[in-house]
C-alpha cells in the first residue's frame, strides 16, 4: 500500500498562487502514476492533473496553462502549482496513485489510492 497526505491548501484571492504538497509512504511512489483530483461542493471530482511515472505531465483543460504537477520519485513526493487561481477552482484537493493511466476527462475512476484532501478557496 501508499499512504498520501496532501498540504499546502488555504484562502487566496483571485489571481494568486498556491502550491500543494503530496507526501507518500509505504510503497516507492515511482510504481505509480500520480494524480491530482478536486471536488467542489455539489459536484463530482474531478482530475486536475497527472503525470506518468517517468514525470511526463498531463492537464485537464480548465486548469491548462495555469497548473504544473511535478513529482520528486527520490523524495516520494508529488506537487502541484497553480497559478492565476480562479474562485472556480475553489475545492478539496486530493493528491492520488494508481498503477493505471488514466485520462483526465469524463468520470474519475476509482484510485487505487487517495489522500484525505486539502482545502483551497479562492475568493473574487
Amino acid at each position: 500500500q501508499i499512504q498520501l497526505s496532501e498540504s499546502g491548501g488555504g484562502s487566496v484571492q483571485a489571481g494568486g498562487s498556491l502550491h500543494l504538497s503530496c507526501a507518500t509512504s509505504g510503497y516507492a511512489l515511482s510504481a505509480f502514476y500520480g494524480y491530482w483530483l478536486r471536488q467542489a461542493p455539489g459536484k463530482e471530482r474531478e482530475a486536475v492533473a497527472s503525470i506518468s511515472r517517468s514525470g511526463t505531465p498531463a492537464y485537464a483543460d480548465p486548469v491548462k496553462g495555469r497548473v504544473t504537477i511535478s513529482r520528486d520519485n527520490s523524495k516520494n513526493t508529488l506537487s502541484l502549482q497553480i497559478d492565476n487561481l480562479e474562485p472556480r477552482d475553489s475545492g478539496v484537493y486530493y493528491c492520488a496513485a494508481d498503477p493505471r493511466a488514466y485520462a483526465l476527462v469524463g468520470s474519475i475512476p476509482h484510485m487505487s489510492y487517495m489522500g484525505q484532501g486539502t482545502q483551497v478557496t479562492v475568493s473574487s
